[in-house]
């Protein structure tokens, strides 16, 4: 940061006095957040505007955020823009936006200083290719194979995961949450309690999802208890649900078992979405049954695009 840019960011800005969570803007803020996960990542991206905005002097719970103004984000901004990538500046804009309305809540400050700060803090244009990609229905067939091929429990189990990732969409998280009183046999109906923002959604594993699943209960049994349970070296179960981490270690395994490269859970998801705009579902629909807020969260999601490029580009004859 240069010497002008940094004496811009702070000007004015002190250390609060000591104020309970319950009058803190940032900590009012964070605990109006409903997601464990997004609690920890915007006080996080908190502390790094407090740190940026003060030089390195303060935290988010140290700084005075009754004395922020239009001209200290808008440097904060451009500070974060010369050493960050696009999506982590707009998450930390955003905690501070958010932090800003409710110190307009609490009082400190009047709704045009709120207006001046978001518009100060503004997200920034991203145009990096979006994340993660989608698999070929030869690399889904692949991965699916190798775990029929696996005879053990842990191989109908991750044949059953795999199937609830692509064939319902569900986040890793969501699907570890699972309680095998949330999937209907008959019916293949799928209750997604652990959702995102804490929000609950019906899913459905059908065809081969349904089967899929049907296979892996037949050695799970229906005691209640987590949907997805650990199978140990042994190939015995142990009832205790997945965690996150295991889902990621299991898929890395069976993609690099079927020769499929740079895979990840979410990336079934990913692909969910895009084979169901593609097969001409509806959006709306496609974005109900994603658990997605806004239908710009499901469009990014579409790899179309990428397919139909890639198919335009196979008309041309390189004369190698």
């Amino acid at each position: 940061m240069t010497t002008a840019l940094a004496t811009t960011v702070t000007a004015g800005l002190v250390a609060s006095t000591a104020l309970p969570p319950d009058r803190h803007p940032a900590a009012v803020y964070v605990a109006s957040l409903t997601s464990p996960n997004s609690r920890k990542g915007m006080r996080a991206a908190l502390d790094t505007a407090a740190k940026t905005m003060s030089g390195g002097a303060m935290k988010a719970a140290e700084l005075d955020w009754a004395v922020v103004r239009f001209q200290h984000v808008a440097a904060l901004r451009a500070a974060l823009l010369d050493r960050l990538a696009p999506a982590t500046v707009n998450a930390v804009l955003a905690a501070v936006r958010g932090t800003a309305k409710a110190a307009w809540s609490l009082g400190y400050i009047d709704a045009d200083t709120l207006a001046k700060i978001k518009d100060g803090a503004r997200s920034v244009k991203n145009e990096r290719l979006p994340a993660g990609r989608s698999l070929g229905q030869g690399e889904l067939r692949a991965m699916f194979d190798v775990c029929r091929a696996d005879a053990s429990a842990a191989g109908r189990r991750d044949a059953a995961v795999l199937a609830v990732l692509y064939g319902a969409g569900l986040r890793c998280a969501e699907l570890c949450g699972l309680q095998r009183a949330d999937f209907d046999r008959e019916t293949g109906r799928l209750v997604v309690r652990a959702g995102k923002g804490r929000k609950e959604r019906v899913a459905h594993a059908t065809n081969g999802s349904a089967t899929a699943l049907c296979a892996w209960l037949d050695v799970r049994g229906d005691d209640d208890g987590a949907l997805f349970v650990a199978v140990n070296k042994g190939g015995r179960l142990e009832f205790r649900q997945l965690a996150t981490a295991t889902v990621w270690a299991m898929v890395q395994r069976r993609a690099s078992e079927a020769g499929v490269r740079d895979v990840s859970p979410h990336d079934f998801r990913r692909t969910f979405i895009t084979h169901l705009l593609d097969a001409n579902a509806d959006l709306v629909t496609v974005q109900r049954m994603a658990g997605h807020k806004k239908l710009e969260t499901t469009a990014r999601y579409d790899r179309r695009d990428e397919a139909a490029q890639r198919r335009a580009s196979e008309l041309l004859h390189v004369p190698v």
